[in-house]
């Protein structure tokens, strides 16, 4: 994170809230068609596998097959029988096959060995095939939870699972959905809405000055959202503007409830909102955000009863010119102290978000917007102060390129509700909370440091364009979230770039990579990036050596597998292992005629 650095001011300006909204309004109805997700198949499928290997066949090469055999056949109840028709015909296929236990079907499980290939896998189940005593053999599938959400409106959602310039929740759906991690939205309020309803807990209005808070009232424990409308020649403006729901709309996209057969789906749709009201007519004054900040996090405030709700996420999706003031710095360090992450927008004025407060504060997570093509917004902040970027939209050509999420359909006070598309880094904001909350959930040792250093050392780099610096990146939730799946401290790639050399058909080498700082085991995912030259990979075995001498298996050898070389990411449950000490690559050539050069490798925890 960055160190805090800021200027007092004499007076206390207004902030306002940062989001665009779309031209053209698009007030969505709950009976849209719902579709399927698609999803790829994997790249090393063989072109032809014989019928039973397709049948529900699995998303990866499968490393195991279910074989059931024909009554009457010995394979059929004979454990021993079973075994060596497994050897027989890993023998005529050239794999390493063999039998590993009978299902309570009496059908007979056999395994083939580490990771083998998809024509590795086809030319053993050709084997069975071919056998009259076997009625079928199939994979041996690995399934998961089916995380892609009934909401009728989902499939408007780009922003989550566009392949180009989508953030891939869904693939953290698998591994966190936000249980027991509560965000505060400091914003406008919240306007009642069926689609948010479940997830809302309570939170307070802290308004002070009954002129901004519109309601009637100063300070209470009801944050409903009145309307933030204003007229022409208010606020400094010479055109007057309807409400904006602007707090609605930002807590949709981090928790609106999923799977619920209508409207959005949330980023972390099992997390809760606490809306806590700061803005309303023209914006929110430094003070009552200072507080809101303080009592979010579990801080006290005079006159305001204790929070029930204490957030370990903040969303502050809201700003305005000028430096971070020591008073607004005070409050952040206070909240992060705590133990609460704060996420802020770097703002929509086209400029260097180092102008922008709270962006340029110390202690947050600063928020760029991306559009549809995974470029900076038109609109979007930048500089060296925004640490990441995420989808905000941009509806300049398309009104559905927008950020689709919970909204109200009032002009002035709240009516009926609806779904709007809105644009801003209002907008990208809130899908890092969700994000962060998704982490928090996930591991709930991680520190705000911990979730900003994971954020940035997972993101990807942006699919478009960003002149002036949109931080680390588009941010990738399921890399995010599968990092600090099962570990205490995340967020770090370890790396070796000294070569090593490969013997032929010789003794096993190993490159080591020291890894120290940290607390705790390492990650039940670790990611172990291996760059490896050779003119017959098939020859190499290659093992993860924990600092304990624990061996890994990662690649083993194969006589059919006469491709060039090894770049790949392996994956590896190391939570047993202690996190700090000398890791190994270790590397053996087990064949004649070729040899090879470890060109680097990397530990990502």
């Amino acid at each position: 994170m960055r160190s805090s650095s800021s200027s007092p001011r004499g007076s206390s300006p207004r902030r306002k809230l940062i989001s665009v909204a779309a031209l053209s309004v698009a007030l969505l109805t709950a009976g849209s068609a719902q579709a399927a997700v698609a999803q790829d198949a994997p790249a090393d499928a063989p072109a032809a596998v014989p019928a039973a290997a397709t049948e529900a066949a699995p998303g990866t090469p499968a490393e195991r097959l279910i074989v059931g055999y024909r009554s009457g056949a010995a394979e059929a109840t004979s454990d021993k029988a079973a075994a060596a028709d497994a050897s027989a015909k890993g023998a005529r296929a050239g794999e390493d096959v063999g039998f590993q236990r009978r299902l309570g079907t009496g059908a007979a499980l056999v395994g083939l060995g580490d990771r083998p290939t998809g024509t590795e896998v086809a030319d053993v189940v050709a084997e069975y095939r071919a056998d009259p005593q076997v009625a079928y053999v199939v994979p041996d599938r690995l399934n998961k939870p089916l995380a892609t959400p009934n909401d009728t409106e989902y499939t408007k959602q780009w922003d989550l699972f566009e392949t180009t310039a989508g953030m891939r929740v869904p693939g953290a759906w698998d591994l966190a959905t936000g249980s027991g991690v509560t965000v505060a939205v400091i914003d406008t309020g919240y306007v009642a809405h069926s689609d948010l309803a479940a997830n809302v807990v309570g939170g307070y209005d802290f308004i002070s000055d009954t002129a901004v808070a519109v309601d009637g009232n100063g300070r209470d424990s009801n944050p409903a959202d009145p309307g933030d409308w204003y007229a022409a020649g208010e606020c400094g403006q010479s055109t007057g503007s309807n409400s904006s729901w602007h707090g609605t709309h930002v807590a949709g996209t981090i928790a609106a409830a999923t799977h619920n057969g209508k409207g959005v789906a949330g980023i972390a749709y099992n997390a809760k909102i606490s809306p806590v009201r700061v803005l309303g007519k023209c914006g929110g004054y430094d003070s009552d955000i200072i507080d809101a900040i303080t009592w979010a996090s579990g801080g006290t405030v005079s006159g305001v009863p204790a929070n029930a709700n204490v957030a370990k996420v903040i969303n502050m999706s809201l700003g305005g010119g000028g430096a971070c003031s020591t008073a607004t710095q005070s409050a952040i360090n206070g909240a992060v102290n705590r133990g609460t992450t704060v996420v802020v927008a770097a703002g929509n004025e086209n400029q260097n978000a180092a102008n922008s407060s709270p962006a340029n504060c110390g202690n947050v997570i600063t928020v760029a917007a991306t559009n549809r093509a995974g470029s900076r917004a038109s609109y979007s902040n930048y500089g060296t102060i925004v640490d990441i970027a995420a989808p905000g939209g941009e509806t300049r050509t398309t009104t559905a390129n927008g950020i689709l999420s919970t909204l109200n359909s009032g002009t002035r006070t709240p009516s009926t509700e609806n779904y709007a598309y809105y644009q801003g880094t209002s907008m990208a904001t809130p899908h890092i909370a969700g994000l962060a909350a998704l982490m928090k959930s996930a591991n709930a040792a991680l520190t705000p440091a911990q979730i900003e250093s994971a954020i940035k050392t997972n993101a990807r780099p942006l699919p478009g364009t960003c002149t002036g610096g949109c931080g680390a990146g588009l941010a990738d939730a399921a890399k995010t979230v599968q990092a600090v799946k099962g570990g205490t401290s995340t967020g770090s790639t370890y790396t070796s770039t000294t070569a090593v050399s490969i013997p032929d058909n010789g003794s096993a080498v190993e490159s080591p990579i020291g890894v120290s700082g940290r607390t705790g085991s390492a990650p039940s995912a670790l990611q172990v990036g291996v760059d490896i030259t050779h003119t017959y990979r098939g020859d190499l075995v290659v093992d993860l050596v924990a600092p304990d001498g624990s061996v890994y298996r990662l690649k083993s050898a194969s006589s059919s597998d006469s491709a060039d070389n090894v770049v790949a990411t392996y994956t590896v449950n190391a939570s047993t292992e202690t996190a700090n000490g000398t890791w190994k690559l270790r590397v053996q050539d087990t064949a004649a005629q070729d040899t090879g050069l470890i060109n680097g490798w990397q530990l990502t925890f």
